[in-house]
Order: C-alpha cells, then structure tokens, then sequence
C-alpha cells in the first residue's frame, strides 16, 4: 500500500483562512483530466508549507500524485520541531495519493536537476533552516545560543540533541520580540510541573527542572508600536503561572492617540501592552503576581552590540546594549542608535532576530541577502516547473495560517501551469526512477507506514509518565527500531 500523508489544521487560526479563489475551477479539472491523466509532483520539505502545497494539490486535481520528500526521518517540520510544546492544536487527515519519503537529503542524496527530470513539477518547501548572526564580538562565547537551537533542543531535534545550555543563571536575555522569543521565554518560565504532559522531551525537562533562571528580558531595537510578536502570545506570558511583567510605563508616553488610529488587531496588541504596562493588575491576576518567583519584561529601544564575557573569559556574563530612538512613525519606523550604551548582566543570551534559509542545490537561484529563491508568485525564476512556497519563498514571516495560504498560491500557480500547457507532456517516472537512484547510493528513504512505527513507539513511550509521546531523538535508534 502506499504511503500516506497528512493534511494540517490549526484549530486556532486556520479555520478563519480561506483558501485564494481557484478561477474556473470545474472547467479546469476537466482539461488536467484530458490534458495529463496522472501529473507526478514532487514537494520537497514535510513542514506545513509542504503539506499545506501538497493538500491544495491533490484537492484541485484529482488525478495528481504527490511525493513529499524530507530531510529529517519523520515529518512535520515546524509543527513537530518548533512550535511550543505546550501548543498542540494540530490535526490531520490522509490522501492515499501521497506519499513521504524520509530520510532523503535533496542536494546530497538527489539533486534537483535529477528531481526535475522524474517529475513533471518540484516545488521546493523546505522552509529555513539556519539563523541570523549577530554579527557583534562575544557572539561565540558559551552561554549564548540561537533560540532556533534552543526550539530544536527542546522539541526534539535530532540535529540540537547536545546543546545542553547552562541554566544555572537567574537571568536570561532574549533579542528579538517576535512570537518565537516569547515562546522561548514561556518555556524558561513555566513551572515545569505544568510542562510534563507536554511532549516536551524528557532531557530538556530535566535541566528546565534544575533551572535557576528567575527573570527573562525581552529585548527589542523598536518600540510597542513595532513588536513582531501577536496577541495570543502576549496573553499567555501576561497569564503565566507565578510569573508577573515588567514594562516601563515611560516607554508609553505619548502613544495613546496614535494607538486608537492603528489597524484593529495591531490595535488591540499595543492597548493590552499599555494596560499591562499602567494598570495595577485585579482579581486573579493580582493575586497571582502577588506571590510571583518569577518575572519577564520586555526592554525597548535597544540593539545588541557586544556580548560581555565573564572575568575569566570563559562564557557570557552580560550584553552590552546600544540605547536607539526612532526615525519615521508606525511599523516602517527605523531604529537608529543614539550613542548611549547599558550592560545588562545575565548568563544566557538567545538570539531570536530572525531565521533564514540555505541553498539546496547549485541549479537554484538564491538571493543570499533576502535568503529567498527568487520567484515570480511562486515559480523559480528562469527555471520552469520549479515551484516554492513558505518561508523559502517569502522569507521567514508570519505564523503557519500565513504559510498555508502561501501555498495554496503557489499551488493554485502550479495548476494554471499545467492547464496552460507549460509543464512537460508525456508520462514521467516520478518516485520509480528517484527510489533507483538512492538505491544505488545507499540511501534507505523512510515511509509513511515506518513513521507510524515509530510513532506508535514514541506514544507508548510517553504513556508511562502521562505524556503525549516521548520523541525518538537519536536517527540510528530510530533506523534499528525500523530494522535497518
């Protein structure tokens, strides 16, 4: 039987996102019918970008076959690897027009030349997979870490298993103010007793039991007007169990009146941060902070210029701080730096300004500035029947609901495409001709039907303790649980 693959839902926020109108939709699908009975697609990446191109696929053309392709052994990308663990809302369905092939490093074991020439389509959705430096000297002092890595250590991947970050310290700093910082500073924070039913992995949770971190800064070059991070975000740090916020209501002055002209949910973020910043906190929010061992506070108007090391060298002690001001009003607005500087002493430093992507394969054009794959609504430039989608194709932006009406666009381009007449005719090989060819390269790809062996594993691993699941972290326990 072939392998099947999964659709996403985000019961928070993907509901309320419409897929783009597909024109002419009826019509269409009768011309893919006569034109090319069984178009074969290749998705490369089984992160929501891929499995969200890959659904609107096999959705609009109902005679399509999908090969989804995977570094990592097991699928889902984001949704496994880094969204928080105490944020489940995940569903999935099946379409046995789909098949994942773990395992399977494309630029490595394949190439993208090789994928084009068995497959009438690619479309490349591997998301981004490194971070942004930050370019200043004591960057790479111990102690200091990306919080791309920090995410990966904590949810299980393979690749961050040995990170083991030092949580001996009582006060951490986070640079960036988008929702993946905030996620960091929740997992630093929460009692760890409220992580345990979580699939969080059990190496993690034990050193987060041990931690002495009892405050996280959140720092920004901005201000309130311009934090990255949403709504839903926010509310659960301000509700955080024995945690209370630390905001300067002096960062505020003035922004009431230019608050009410905002757009509605950018509006609505900037009035719980002023009301979080200058009202005293009642009913069971007071009485929470009341007996608070914990805090968190976000620090604006401030760049990371040089991380300060220890006495004796060895790992970080502190961040020096370059004091900025705006240039220009609203989300356009530029940070410039003042001249002043502060340090701010703290034993963890985590990078969150920004994630970006990698080159796969020397065929692709990639802007290494932007690190996007340049494309014109999701066809790669100058090479045709090379699709993108995600964060790839757009930068790292957004939250998945974004990420998923992305790729219904590139999609839905791919299919104009092929009604139109401008991908190859004629039968190809598809997943026959790439399975030949990693055979004769030693590469094992990993099915569906092997992911929902060791799934059942994992899930019988976490029952012991109450848990979702406890990951497989190691790839070669996980091929021996396979028989390979």
């Amino acid at each position: 039987m072939a392998s099947r693959c999964w659709r996403w839902w985000h019961w928070s926020a993907w509901p309320r996102i419409r897929p783009p109108p597909a024109r002419s939709t009826p019509s269409s699908r009768q011309q893919f019918s006569t034109q090319e009975q069984t178009p074969q697609i290749c998705v490369v990446g089984s992160g929501p970008a891929g499995f969200y191109t890959a659904q609107h696929l096999l959705k609009h053309h109902t005679q399509a076959r999908v090969d989804i392709y995977e570094k990592q052994l097991v699928p889902f990308g984001l949704v496994r690897f880094g969204v928080a663990p105490d944020h489940p809302e995940v569903k999935t369905a099946r379409s046995d027009r789909c098949a994942f092939h773990g395992n399977v490093v494309v630029g490595r074991d394949v190439t993208v030349p090789e994928l084009r020439e068995a497959y009438h389509a690619v479309v490349l959705s591997y998301g981004a997979e490194d971070h942004r430096a930050m370019e200043i000297p004591g960057e790479e002092l111990p102690g200091v870490f990306s919080a791309r890595a920090f995410v990966g250590w904590y949810n299980g991947l393979p690749e961050n298993q040995e990170l083991a970050p030092d949580l001996s310290c009582d006060t951490a700093v986070i640079l960036g103010q988008g929702n993946v910082a905030l996620d960091v500073a929740r997992i630093l924070l929460t009692p760890p007793e409220h992580l345990e039913k979580t699939d969080i992995t059990e190496a993690s949770l034990g050193l987060l039991r041990q931690s002495r971190v009892k405050t996280v800064w959140i720092v920004g070059r901005r201000g309130p007007l311009q934090v990255a991070f949403t709504i839903k975000e926010l509310r659960e740090m301000i509700q955080l169990p024995g945690t209370q916020p630390i905001l300067d209501p002096a960062d505020f002055l003035g922004l009431q009146d230019r608050i009410k002209e905002m757009p509605r949910p950018r509006k609505r973020l900037a009035e719980l941060l002023l009301q979080t910043a200058t009202e005293k906190p009642g009913g069971e929010d007071a009485a929470r902070q009341a007996v608070a061992a914990r805090a968190w506070g976000l620090r604006f108007f401030r760049s990371p210029q040089q991380v300060l090391p220890s006495a004796d060298g060895r790992r970080a002690a502190g961040i020096r701080l370059a004091v900025t001001r705006l240039e220009g009003v609203g989300e356009t607005a530029r940070a410039v730096p003042t001249g002043d500087t502060e340090d701010l002493p703290c034993g963890l430093v985590l990078s969150s300004i920004g994630y970006k992507s990698r080159p796969i394969d020397p065929s692709v054009p990639f802007d290494p500035k932007l690190g996007v794959i340049p494309n014109m609504e999701g066809r790669v430039v100058d090479v045709p029947g090379l699709y993108c989608s995600g964060w790839v194709k757009r930068g790292p932006t957004g939250v998945i609901g974004t990420t998923m009406t992305d790729s219904f666009f590139t999609s839905q381009t791919l299919l104009q495409d092929l009604k139109a007449g401008l991908l190859p005719s004629g039968p190809r090989p598809g997943y026959a001709a790439i399975k030949a060819l990693l055979s004769s390269r030693g590469i094992q790809p990993i099915s569906f039907s092997d992911w929902e062996k060791l799934d059942a594993e994992e899930v019988s691993r976490g029952q012991g303790t109450g848990k979702p699941r406890e990951k497989l972290l190691d790839p070669l326990e996980m091929l021996r649980l396979l028989g390979r």
